[in-house]
Order: C-alpha cells, then sequence, then structure tokens
C-alpha cells in the first residue's frame, strides 16, 4: 500500500504525532519566555526574542506544515485545517518576536510589558515601528475564534485534540491580554503547560496506533459526543455531497481551510480600518503568512481537480496579500499628504470588481452559502475602489471586512462539520440554479456566437488556466500609468503589479509542472520574469536608485524577453485564438518597455496595450474557469490555427497484452471471456487498480503470485459484486457482522471473516484453499459501476493490487500496462483510480467477543471505520 510518489502508505500514518509534538515544543518555549519575565521583571532582550521567533517559526511553522500537508494527504479534513492553521499562527508569533528583537533595547526592566514605544531608524529618517501590543492584538483575537471553532469540531472525532486546542485558545486570550498587562502571562503560561501535557499524550497514543495499527491508549478513536447531533442532513445536499465524495477521496477537503483564512485577513484589516492599529507593519506580515496558508487551500483545491476552490481561494489569497503590502507603504514606506489624488489613478481594484463578479456568477450552481460569501467578497471590492468617494475608504472597508470575517466563520464551521460528517449538518441552502440548467444558459449564449448545433462533450482548458489570465489581467491592467504619475503612485503600484504578476504567477506555473503541462509552465515563468523586472525599473527604480540614463541592462533584457515571447506565439498558435491574442498583446507591450528603456516611449500607446491586454484576460479567465468547471467548450476560445500531427500507427509501439475500454459493454465482455478461459487481467476498482483471476481456475489464481513476486504467506481475497450475493448463500454470521458491513459495503473497506463451506456456494469452489488464509477470507464489494457489472459476469473474482510487490499502487490503466503489461493478458482502461492508496483492511473474525481491529488503514481512515462501528454497536444495543 503506497502513494503514487512512491512512498508507502504508512508515511502519511499519523502526521497527528508530528503536528502535536510541533504544538507541545512551540508552547512550552513560549511558556518558558513568559515564567521567566514573570519572575524577573526583566523583558527578553532582542537576541532572546529573534532566537525564539526562529524556534517558533521552524518547529511551530514549518515542521508542523508538514503535518498539515500529509494530513490532507491522508484525507484528514480536520487535521489538515488545524495543523495548517497553527502553523501560520506560530509563523505569525514568531515573526512578531523577531521583529520585537530586531527593535527593542538589550534589557528592560518592567512590570508590564510595555513594548508601544519601540521604533526603528531608517537611513533616511526615523520611521516609527508600530505598537507591537496594538498590532498583535488583532490577529491573536481572530486566531481566537478559529481555534475554538477548530476545538469544537475535534470533539466529534476524538476527546485529546478538544483540550489541546482549548488550551491554545485559551492561551491566546491571555497573551493577548498579556501584552498590556504581565498578570495575564501566567496564566498564559499555565495553559501553555496543559498544551504541553494533552499534546505529549496525544503524539504518544498516536504514535503507537500508527506502529501498531490499532489503538493502545484511549483518546482516540471516541468522540466526545456525535456529530450527528449537531443536526439532521438535508436530503439534496447530502446527495450532492456524496456523489462529491466518489469523485474526490484522494485529499482533504479544502473549504475549511480556505474560509477559516478569510476569516482571519478582515479581521485584522477591520482592527486597522477603524484606527486601533496606527501601522500597518506587523498587519502585513500577518495577513501574508495567513495568504500563505490560503494558497495551500487553493493548492490542495487544485489536486482535488476542483477549477472553482482553486481560483477561489488564490484570488482571496492574491487580494489580501495585494492590500496588506499597500498599506505597508502607505504606513511605514511613505508619508502622502495628498493620498487620494494618487489612488484614484491606480486601476487595480476594478479588475478585482470583475473577477469578484465571475467568482459570483460561477457559483449559482452551488449553495447559498457559498452565493452569499462570493457576493460579500464583491462587497469588499467595491469598499476599495478609489474613485467611489461616497462615504469614508476605511471606514466602509472596515465595516464590509467585519461583516466579511463574521459570514467566513460560520462557512469555516459548516464546511468542517459537513466534511467531517460527509453529511450537510450544517444548513448551507440548496443550489440556486441546476448545473445542466447553468450549462444550457452558458451553451445558449455560445449558440448565439458561433452558432454550434450539439452541446460539446470535452474541452481542452487545463486548471490553472484561469489563473494565468487573473494574474497577468491584474498585472497588466495596474501598471498603467498616468502622464502625471507621482512617486507615491509608483510605490503603491508595486504590489499590485509584482504580487499577482510573478508570485502568484510563478505558483501557477509549479501546478502546471505538476499537471505535466511542458508548454503551460514556461508561459507563466516567463510571464513572471516580465513583470518582475517591468516592476524594478518602473516603479521601483527611485527607490533601488536606478539612473533612467544608466538602464542599458533593461534595454538588452527587453530585446531578450522579445525574442522569448516570439517563441511563445509560435506556440500558442498550437493551442487556441484567445492565448494567441495575448501573446501578440504581450509581444506589443514588451516593445513599450524597449521603448522606455530609449526614453522613446508614447505613454499612451502603452496604456491602451495594457488595458487591451487585460480585457482580453477577463475574457480568457471567464472562459476557461467556465470551461473547466463544466469539462466542456462552452465558452469559445478560438481553436488552435495549427494542429499537432498525430503519430502514424506503423510508429506506434505494440502494446504488451490486450486492452479493453471500461465504456464499452464489448470491453466488459472481453475482460469477462479472458478471466473465463482461465487467465489474468488487470482491473479497476474503487480504489486503485487490480489484478483479478477468476475462482473457477486455481492456477490463475497462483499465476498471480507469479505476476506480482509475491510472497506466498500473503493471502489473496475475493471480490463480489454485492452484499446480496452473500447472503444468498446464508454464511453464518452474527447479526453485529452483518449489521456492520451493511454499513461499509460497497466502499473501500474489507473485511475478514471466518472461511466456511458458504464459501463454496458462493462459487468459490475449486479456489478455495487457494483464497485467505486456512481460517479465514477477507471480502471486497467495490463501490465500483465496472466491477460490479464485471463480477456479475464471471462470478467471484480473487484480486490483489495491481503492483510488482513492494512498489507503489497502481493508480491508472497505463501503469499496470506499462509495469505487469509482459505478465497479464489484458487491462479494463478506465482512466485514474478513484484513491491513491488500496482499502482499509478490518479483522472481524472476532466482532462479537472483543470487536475489530484494522490490519491496514487505507482510503478509509482508521476513526471514520470505528465512529461506524460504534454506530452499529449502540443501535444494536
Amino acid at each position: 500500500m503506497s502513494s503514487s510518489e512512491g512512498f508507502p502508505a504508512v508515511f502519511y500514518s499519523e502526521p497527528g504525532v508530528l503536528g502535536l509534538l510541533a504544538n507541545v515544543i512551540s508552547a512550552f518555549l513560549v511558556a518558558l519566555q513568559n515564567f521567566a519575565q514573570v519572575n524577573t521583571n526583566i523583558l527578553a532582550n532582542g537576541t532572546e526574542n529573534i532566537l525564539a521567533g526562529v524556534h517558533l517559526i521552524l518547529i511551530g511553522g514549518v515542521t508542523q506544515l508538514v503535518a498539515g500537508l500529509m494530513s490532507f494527504r491522508k484525507y484528514d479534513h480536520l487535521g489538515g485545517t488545524a495543523f495548517i492553521t497553527f502553523s501560520a499562527l506560530w509563523s505569525s508569533f514568531g515573526a512578531t518576536r523577531i521583529i520585537l528583537g530586531a527593535n527593542s533595547p538589550l534589557n528592560v526592566t518592567s512590570n508590564i510589558l510595555d513594548l508601544k514605544n519601540t521604533s526603528v531608524a531608517n537611513d533616511s529618517s526615523s520611521v516609527s515601528l508600530p505598537p507591537i501590543s496594538e498590532s498583535a492584538v488583532a490577529g491573536l483575537v481572530a486566531y481566537i475564534s478559529v481555534a475554538f471553532t477548530l476545538s469544537f469540531c475535534s470533539a466529534t472525532t476524538n476527546y485529546i485534540m478538544p483540550f489541546v486546542f482549548g488550551a491554545i485558545t485559551l492561551t491566546l486570550i491571555f497573551e493577548a491580554v498579556g501584552l498590556f498587562s504581565q498578570w495575564a502571562l501566567i496564566l498564559s503560561g499555565i495553559f501553555e503547560l496543559v498544551i504541553v501535557v494533552f499534546g505529549l499524550y496525544g503524539a504518544i497514543a498516536l504514535l503507537l496506533k500508527g506502529v501498531t495499527q490499532r489503538y493502545i491508549l484511549p483518546g482516540f478513536g471516541n468522540a466526545l459526543f456525535n456529530v450527528l447531533l449537531l443536526g439532521t442532513a438535508n436530503k439534496s445536499s447530502s446527495k450532492a455531497n456524496d456523489e462529491e465524495k466518489k469523485k474526490n477521496t484522494k485529499y482533504a477537503e479544502p473549504m475549511a481551510l480556505g474560509n477559516l483564512c478569510s476569516v482571519i485577513s478582515p479581521f485584522i484589516f477591520a482592527f486597522y480600518c477603524f484606527g486601533y492599529i496606527k501601522s500597518f507593519y506587523v498587519g502585513a506580515v500577518w495577513v501574508s503568512i495567513n495568504s500563505i496558508a490560503q494558497l495551500y487551500a487553493s493548492y490542495y483545491g487544485y489536486l482535488r481537480n476542483d477549477v472553482y476552490f482553486a481560483t477561489k481561494y488564490c484570488v482571496h489569497s492574491m487580494y489580501w496579500l495585494v492590500k496588506s503590502w499597500e498599506e505597508f507603504i502607505l504606513t511605514v514606506l511613505i508619508n502622502v499628504n495628498n493620498l487620494d489624488s494618487s489612488r484614484a489613478r491606480m486601476t487595480g481594484d476594478w479588475f478585482f470588481l470583475v473577477t469578484a463578479l465571475i467568482l459570483w456568477l460561477m457559483s449559482l450552481n452551488r449553495n447559498k452559502l457559498e452565493i452569499i460569501h462570493n457576493g460579500f467578497f464583491v462587497l469588499l471590492t467595491i469598499s476599495t475602489i478609489p474613485q467611489i468617494n461616497t462615504v469614508s475608504y476605511y471606514r466602509f472597508f472596515g465595516a464590509v471586512c467585519s461583516m466579511y470575517t463574521t459570514l467566513s466563520l460560520y462557512a469555516t464551521f459548516a464546511s468542517l462539520i459537513n466534511s467531517i460528517a460527509e453529511k450537510a449538518l450544517i444548513p448551507i441552502g440548496t443550489e440556486m440554479v441546476s448545473s445542466k440548467s447553468f450549462q444550457n444558459v452558458l451553451f445558449a449564449l455560445k449558440q448565439r456566437i458561433t452558432k454550434a448545433n450539439e452541446l460539446p462533450a470535452f474541452t481542452n482548458v487545463q486548471l490553472p488556466d484561469a489563473l494565468f489570465y487573473i494574474c497577468n489581467g491584474l498585472a497588466a491592467l495596474s501598471a498603467i500609468q498616468s502622464a502625471n504619475m507621482d512617486q507615491a503612485q509608483a510605490h503603491l503600484s508595486i504590489p499590485w503589479v509584482l504580487i499577482p504578476g510573478t508570485l502568484i504567477q510563478l505558483y501557477v506555473s509549479r501546478i502546471q509542472v505538476r499537471g505535466g503541462r511542458r508548454f503551460g509552465s514556461v508561459l507563466p515563468f516567463c510571464y513572471a520574469a516580465i513583470w518582475a523586472t517591468w516592476t524594478w525599473l518602473r516603479f521601483a527604480g527611485h527607490l533601488l536608485n536606478i539612473d533612467p540614463s544608466s538602464d542599458g541592462g533593461f534595454t538588452a533584457g527587453a530585446i531578450a524577453f522579445l525574442i522569448v515571447n516570439m517563441f511563445l506565439v509560435i506556440l500558442a498558435l498550437y493551442v487556441n485564438v484567445v492565448l494567441l491574442i495575448v501573446t501578440v498583446i504581450m509581444e506589443v507591450i514588451i516593445i513599450c518597455f524597449l521603448l522606455f528603456t530609449l526614453e522613446r516611449l508614447p505613454l499612451p500607446l502603452e496604456g491602451v496595450m495594457l488595458a487591451l491586454f487585460s480585457f482580453v484576460c477577463i475574457y480568457g479567465q471567464t472562459a476557461s474557469f467556465a470551461n473547466h468547471m463544466f469539462g466542456k467548450q462552452l465558452i469559445p476560445l478560438g481553436d488552435s490555427l495549427f494542429k499537432v500531427g498525430a503519430s502514424k500507427k506503423k510508429d506506434q509501439v505494440p502494446l504488451p497484452c490486450s486492452i479493453a475500454s471500461s465504456r464499452k459493454t464489448s470491453g466488459l465482455r472481453t475482460i469477462a471471456k479472458i478471466l473465463d478461459s482461465g487467465h489474468v487481467c488487470g482491473i479497476p476498482t474503487d480504489t486503485v487498480y487490480a489484478l483479478a483471476a477468476s475462482c473457477k481456475h486455481p492456477k490463475a489464481i497462483e499465476g498471480i503470485y507469479n505476476i506480482k513476486e509475491r510472497p506466498a504467506e500473503k493471502p489473496i481475497c475475493i471480490c463480489i459484486s454485492s452484499l446480496d450475493q452473500l447472503s444468498a448463500v446464508h454464511p453464518p454470521f452474527s447479526p453485529l457482522l452483518w449489521e456492520f458491513m451493511n454499513h461499509v459495503y460497497p466502499g473501500g473497506m474489507s473485511c475478514i471473516v471466518k472461511k466456511g463451506e458458504w464459501l463454496k456456494k458462493l462459487g468459490v469452489g475449486a479456489a478455495y484453499d487457494h483464497v485467505g488464509t486456512k481460517d479465514s477470507i477477507m471480502i471486497r464489494v467495490p463501490d465500483h459501476t465496472v466491477t460490479a457489472h464485471l463480477v456479475n459476469m464471471t462470478g467471484p473474482l480473487a484480486i490483489t493490487s495491481a503492483n510488482p510487490s513492494g512498489e507503489p499502487d497502481s493508480i491508472h490503466h497505463d501503469m499496470v500496462i506499462s509495469r505487469l503489461g509482459h505478465k497479464i493478458d489484458a487491462v479494463l482502461c478506465d482512466g485514474d483510480s478513484n484513491e491513491l492508496v488500496a482499502s482499509t483492511v478490518i479483522n472481524c473474525t472476532k466482532i462479537d467477543e472483543e470487536g475489530i481491529t484494522i490490519l491496514r488503514e487505507g482510503c478509509v481512515p482508521t476513526v471514520r471505520v470505528m465512529q461506524i462501528f460504534e454506530q452499529v454497536k449502540n443501535k444494536l444495543d
């Protein structure tokens, strides 16, 4: 059992150990500092704070981030969300300590932690550092509400995490108070020790469970209360969620993490907008770290092939990053008297508004909570448009941030509870428009433009394409300069061009690389370099002391960009018309940049080209978003002008075995016939691909051992199509076992039961001694239509994962063909598997006496299996 990357699945077994230990060490470090300060009345000096901050970032931040990423791969909604959230918390806390340490006296004696007079000297002038107490308290209060939510939700899965997360909540409360009153540091230290005690116990319990694959110490496997007590599932929502689960169980759902990050950033901005924070120095750091966490929500949306959430959370992360560094520049780097006139010439906010409206439009086929949430984001973008002066800029923005924070907190709670329960227990509302109706509307618009007769069956659009257009469109519109641009506008334009055009676009390039698109990753990478150079010369030149008369290096660079982009134009000829237009306009924009370095730039031409480029990107993002979301070319992007020549059949390498398509009845019949003839085939299941042999042919089952080089002591399980097939032969199972199997089948779980003569009635017959052990047999009932139909044709099959023994599981039919095709007779091709790992194996041979034991944790987490078992036991008691 292993992942697609070659790591054994046990590597992801218990990432909670790493996450809990990261919290334990971080809390212990802060507790030591708090107790030392209270006892000595001496504040930690600069070096101590810097070292503490570095340790908090490395241990509480980076190490816990690894635990969160592993938890997402383990399909652990709570663990993934909580560990990445607290990773951002400890990183922010550590960064604040570093800022404090870098700008504080070596030794200060004080009864109260007074940090309000700290200042930092600049080479040219003295720039006032923000009061750390006022700046940090906004972030701490924001995380208090988040930590409480996570603590409550964790009570539905176990009874160790609620104490750890609850202690973190109380710690944050007293840390916030401790910024002003020293007595609170004592209570904060006490609760940090509670984190240490419960965190250590939880880490040991999970470590033992990971090693033994069973619960040795109590605390996990049972919840403080059943999540189903929180509400009754809405039938329509539950049905939609169930359909989603079958498609996306490789990684945990990122919605809770994305919504949670949308609590922190607007909360900090609300404090700032209402005048509580005078400078956004520390605030920019907290928002930036939180925005990085939100990028991870976008990344896991991408891994789940969900263009909607991948795009939404990336746009939100970009928005808060741009806004935070804009305010940082205003409050720390420059002093502007006439800010309104400088801001009024900036146009980037309008692109955010258009993008927000597109997100809202694309959410019409989702639940009402999602629509309302996107509606408030539209209101956020409106509140920051500098050209709208109906009310005070900061009051309007602060009020909307407050409402958006509250709504995001509810969305976090709802998405996390519903993900844990795998049902819509917390009300989120039904969809406003069905996906089918939405598609029909878009297709009707397409018909008016292209006169298309049939609904397209597929699209060539890739998931990151929408983000590519968003990044470049925002950077281009923000780069437009007026003839009378002042220094303040140039400084404010830096984050507007650099963050989306370079930093976020490098993220887009990264996910394009992971997607295997060679050209797709080159394009955003090259454009990221162009926008970085543009920002360097056009907006940051004064800060970097670049003399306009000595920018010959930029002239050479512009010529190099022109040559590179010419090749990109040629490559775009093979993609679509919209991308071709984008690359051609970019060529003209680079020419404008070249003319600027030669001091021959006609500024109106550049402005027109940048605006035109941005408008094309708006169309490109809308079309790419809609087409990928529905998997059809509903909004035309234009066909490629040149087609890549198809490979000639004579040049094709012959396949090592026969193949058949799972989408054709003839394909199923072909595989069934080969199996009935006593041969071995590769078949899809609801988890990973498997090798199958008919139970009518024991020799074929023996052949599986040779094909896989599988040790003889490892038994092979049997696969049946449904539980009805099993009940028809009346095996002597207890009521508890029957009820448990009714709850876990069909699905990604395998139950080991006692062998008996009933197996021969089932159709195992001659293979009785070739499957299972002497006393037990493992039964699989896959939740997979293709597999079920195949087993109905052939009778019970002996199956095992389709990989050489000890190597990663096969998650695509190509992997089966390439690794085992020369040893087997045929492969039933079904594309990507539903999971990255095999089924969870449950020993039920002593279910009535000792309960169940988990022999191997697979695609279904152990916690979920134990919850099902407890529900079944309580039902029968």
